[in-house]
């Protein structure tokens, strides 16, 4: 069986590494990768994997724009087989009395909005299949005071939860990897102070990069996985447990 993967947020530090890691293993996989404004950056996984990663650019911020994204694989794609929803904006540690209401409603729309429209696109033919995979990313430890980040990521741990209950039965699993912090490009508005002190008080003296998140990633993703659903698995260099 040949995989489709969606990934959303593709063009993401984690997603690209992501993409690397999937193809290498399967040369037959397709990737639908999903960026905004930035296709560039996927550029070097394009010519590496010719015909294997089909880029779109699309604003998830926009409803319409992630309807017509909708429409747009439905007449020119296949049906994916996985399902990987990665986007954000970039976390801004401030304290919630200075909490900017248009920039919550913006990365509300691109991660759970736009997150919940594309299930309704993508897993009925999941269970009709009786096979899927859907994973997001949570957050095993944030920065302090990112209220808007961590209200969102709530909302996305409860749609985890209820849709694993849901489709369990088709084979289709959804669950999440929660990474502490990881030193992205995710991060750029983030004092360099605050994540120098993530990285202290981090068990293992360092923050996440994506190469010790993608391998957790990846095996959500396959086939040994298959009966476990509606986790959160932690990423943090055991600092979810101290």
């Amino acid at each position: 069986m040949s995989y489709t993967y969606l990934i959303t947020g593709a063009t993401s530090d984690v997603g690209r590494a992501l993409i690397e890691r999937l193809l290498t293993a399967a040369p037959d996989a397709t990737v639908l990768a999903q960026g905004c404004g930035d296709l560039e950056k996927l550029a070097d996984l394009c010519a590496r994997f010719p015909g294997q990663v089909r880029p779109f650019d699309v604003d998830l911020s926009d409803r319409a724009k992630v309807d017509t994204f909708v429409q747009v694989l439905a007449a020119s794609a296949p049906a994916p087989t996985h399902f990987i929803h990665l986007p954000a904006l970039p976390v801004v540690n401030a304290k919630f009395k200075a909490f900017d209401q248009t920039r919550f409603d913006r990365d509300l729309e691109i991660q759970v909005h736009s997150a919940v429209r594309l299930c309704r696109a993508v897993l009925p033919a999941m269970a009709k299949a009786r096979f899927g995979r859907v994973l997001w990313r949570a957050t095993g430890g944030p920065p302090k005071n990112p209220a808007a980040y961590v209200m969102a990521k709530s909302a996305i741990g409860g749609l985890v939860k209820s849709l694993a209950v849901e489709y369990a039965r088709f084979g289709v699993t959804v669950n999440c990897v929660a990474p502490s912090m990881m030193e992205t490009n995710f991060l750029k508005d983030t004092p360099d102070l605050i994540v120098q002190a993530a990285a202290e008080e981090n068990p293992m003296g360092r923050n996440a990069t994506p190469a010790d998140v993608v391998p957790a990633m990846a095996f959500l993703l396959s086939d040994e996985a298959r009966f476990i659903t509606g986790v959160t698995l932690p990423v943090t260099g055991g600092s979810a447990i101290v």
